[in-house]
């Protein structure tokens, strides 16, 4: 079992995250009495929150390790230091845990990972990162590219024999970098993932999908991905999560629930 530190007590916790895991821990964390300050990206993000007088919403990036730091002085300053920050963000948003790792270290400032799970691989092919993309024999297949927006001008460049499509988020920012990295408008889907799988199974139909390539995120949307392959007969192309950021102390839900316990009034 692990103590609480002595030096924070309090009943205030940040919580960085998104609408994956995030709004059902939060749930879960005002119902055990804390006070919530959850830093999400977009405002669509912000509406899976609940709504209640002890959740504050923090909406935007939160900058890099000298803002956050900043931040936790401004907390500091105005009494209301957290007694926790959790860290609950994407397995793949490596920049922002790295960045907030470096901050609570500064400041001296607990901080809790939450992992998601590892599902079973099954018959996908994991590669180690999107360099090995050209060890896969694509050239004259249609790959779907289900990775983020981010990473699929790398994508493109490590399978240039395929014929690229992908699905991305519905925002501006995301096909931006979508045209960018060179896709045709009519290769792109701007969507939100579907629960049942139904609009992913009529892309990969319309656009005679061979491949798929997405993330070992440990979520639904990875899940999703898996069945479908299943169901469709494609090959799954695994993209392993990075490392964690050294010396986090990293949990599963249930194992951080039980770590943070009840605040302390």
């Amino acid at each position: 079992m692990h103590a609480r530190p002595a030096h924070h007590p309090g009943n205030r916790l940040w919580l960085l995250s998104g609408t994956g895991e995030g709004p059902l821990l939060a749930k879960a964390l005002l119902a055990r009495g804390w006070r919530l300050r959850v830093w999400v990206v977009s405002g669509a993000a912000a509406r899976s929150y609940p709504v209640a007088s002890t959740l504050e919403l923090a909406v935007g990036p939160i900058g890099g390790p000298q803002a956050v730091a900043a931040a936790l002085v401004q907390a500091e300053v105005a009494g209301e230091r957290p007694a926790w920050v959790v860290d609950a963000t994407h397995p793949f948003a490596r920049r922002i845990s790295t960045d907030l790792a470096a901050a609570c270290r500064l400041r001296g400032q607990p901080l809790l990972r939450l992992l998601r799970p590892l599902l079973p691989c099954g018959g996908a092919t994991l590669l180690e990162d999107l360099h090995a993309l050209s060890t896969i024999p694509l050239a004259g297949r249609s790959l779907l590219l289900a990775i983020g927006a981010r990473h699929l001008a790398t994508a493109m460049a490590h399978s240039p024999g395929s014929r690229h499509h992908a699905r991305i988020l519905p925002s501006s920012s995301a096909l931006a970098q979508a045209m960018a990295a060179g896709l045709a408008a009519d290769r792109v889907a701007c969507l939100h993932p579907s629960k049942g799988g139904e609009i992913e199974r009529a892309l990969c139909r319309r656009w005679g999908i061979e491949a798929v390539l997405c993330r070992r995120s440990g979520g639904v949307t990875e899940s999703l991905w898996h069945t479908l392959s299943d169901a469709c007969g494609l090959p799954l192309l695994l993209l392993e999560r990075p490392p964690e950021p050294a010396g986090l102390e990293c949990h599963g839900l249930g194992s951080l629930l039980d770590r943070l316990g009840t605040p302390e009034l």
